[in-house]
């Protein structure tokens, strides 16, 4: 993570935003009065958020872990060849 003051963030703010968007490389601005922030590109922000109601989604996780266990043993559900290549064609 990037971290600079609020002033240099001010005198490059195109070129740090766009870094932020294109490298999905978050960016921490500090001040020396009030709170420091963070500047993250849009499809970065949703990313987290997903993983966030995920993680707090204990159903959810139950699930996954579920699927992880009968994966690893084999036992989990195999799609037909029909069935694969429906989903394949998508």
């Amino acid at each position: 993570m990037i971290e600079l003051s609020v002033n240099k963030f001010r005198a490059n703010l195109k070129s740090y935003v766009d870094r932020a968007i294109d490298n999905h490389e978050p960016i921490k601005v500090t001040r020396r009065k009030g709170k420091n922030f963070i500047v993250i590109g849009d499809e970065d922000w949703e990313r987290e958020q997903e993983t966030l109601y995920i993680l707090q989604n204990s159903s959810l996780i139950k699930q996954i872990t579920e699927s992880i266990k009968t994966y690893n043993n084999g036992s989990g559900y195999r799609p037909t060849q029909k069935e694969m290549d429906e989903i394949n064609s998508i």
